[in-house]
């Protein structure tokens, strides 16, 4: 086994136009360096890089006309530092991959069959797997001799029971088309799992979690003895809370009587249902920034979206407060779950009949990994916690690799 101080773990979340990448050292766990490759094959690209925790970034324009291009630039960067000086010394590559179906519960290291897999899965999710295959393959070329391993959103929840992932479709959709929650965010949610028993001093398998990840995306997750038992994203992201620009729950004969009554086109009513709903679609916008500022100068509309807001995650955490029996802790985490906390407060309100009270100074103050925010003595810890999909990432390759 090589010397653990000199394991080195590359995170790679291709997108469609874009790699996100970060350089970790294990042992002990610290960022070396980051970035994002942008703009990839247009006018304007660009690589923004970090070096440790604490750096200003620097900006390379660069022209990368597709992903293997991209990715040299970003080699060339971390060589450049003297951080990466070669495939060898890197332990192992983690690949975040949106979809794994019901074939991937796991993290999964990538061999031929493995990759053919991952791009048949593309049906799923048309607009990431593809992405991740190319950013899969092009690392596959840079570094051979490298164990490179598939971190799944979905794997997380492939621990829910039928009663939680199925849906009341004909049996047919399920068995030749796949339908049925697969649920997403699981490295989020399984990272703030394990940090919130750290907290608490208990171990995990002892804890019922509610996990709340709230960013532009947002879904909440249900989880028993650190497995998800039940999560809002379903077939798609596009179920559950409202988002951003995603509707969340509707009722599925809407799009279908709108597509109908407008006479729009499918992949238009997609693109309302994904791009121009949720907050934007109740107020205009989706930067909860401006939500709270315009709500606190009596914009009666940003007032009533940010109260459906609230309102759609306070009935979830019922919801799983049902499903699992109890709760130990409510985890708020994501973007908008760790830095807003007028929506923290909004959504506990009126639940502390379920042993859900905030602290309201402490609620104002929370900021760095974690912070308490609830009284302790009401019964259910609130606890926000700051993610680190990458690092989670990070560890799960290094097991596989290790293994």
């Amino acid at each position: 086994m090589p010397d653990t101080g000199q394991q080195k773990v590359l995170v790679v979340n291709a997108g469609s136009s874009s790699v996100k990448y970060r350089l970790l050292s294990m042992a002990p766990e610290r960022t070396l360096a980051g970035g994002l490759f942008e703009n990839i094959g247009a006018a304007g690209s660009r690589l923004v890089q970090r070096v440790g925790d604490d750096a200003a970034p620097s900006v390379h324009e660069l022209p990368a006309r597709d992903h293997r291009a991209a990715l040299a630039h970003i080699g060339a960067a971390l060589r450049a530092t003297h951080l990466l000086a070669d495939g060898e010394r890197l332990t192992a590559i983690g690949h975040r991959v949106v979809h794994g179906g019901e074939t991937f519960a796991a993290p999964t290291r990538i061999d031929a069959a493995v990759l053919e897999r991952i791009r048949a899965l593309s049906t799923l999710a048309p607009l990431h797997n593809p992405a991740n295959v190319l950013g899969i393959e092009v690392c596959l070329a840079a570094f051979p001799q490298v164990p490179q391993v598939a971190v799944f959103d979905t794997a997380f929840h492939q621990t829910m029971p039928p009663v939680a992932f199925r849906y009341a479709l004909p049996e047919d959709w399920y068995q030749h088309y796949g339908v049925r929650r697969y649920g997403f965010h699981g490295s989020s949610h399984r990272y703030v799992a394990g940090r919130a028993a750290l907290h608490l001093g208990r171990p995990l398998e002892s804890l019922n979690l509610i996990s709340l990840h709230l960013g532009n995306g947002a879904s909440a997750c249900a989880i028993r003895a650190g497995r998800s038992v039940d999560t809002s994203m379903g077939f798609t992201p596009l179920e559950g809370l409202v988002m951003g620009t995603r509707s969340g729950d509707i009722d599925p004969a809407i799009p279908l009587y709108v597509q109908g009554a407008a006479g729009l086109e499918r992949a238009e009513v997609e693109r309302l249902l994904n791009q121009e709903s949720g907050l934007r679609g109740l107020a205009g916008t989706n930067d909860l920034r401006e939500l709270l500022a315009r709500d606190a100068a009596g914009d009666a509309s940003a007032t009533a979206a940010l109260e459906l807001y609230t309102y759609r995650i306070r009935k979830y955490i019922g919801a799983y407060l049902a499903a699992l029996g109890r709760a130990d802790a409510l985890v708020f985490t994501g973007g908008v779950g760790e830095n807003a906390s007028e929506v923290r407060l909004r959504t506990c309100a009126g639940l502390e009949g379920f042993g859900i009270v905030l602290d309201a100074q402490a609620n104002r103050a929370a900021g760095g990994e974690i912070a308490e925010i609830g009284r302790p003595e009401a019964g259910v810890r609130v606890l926000v916690i700051r993610t680190d999909e990458e690092l989670q990432i990070a560890r799960e390759a290094l097991a596989v690799a290790m293994a």
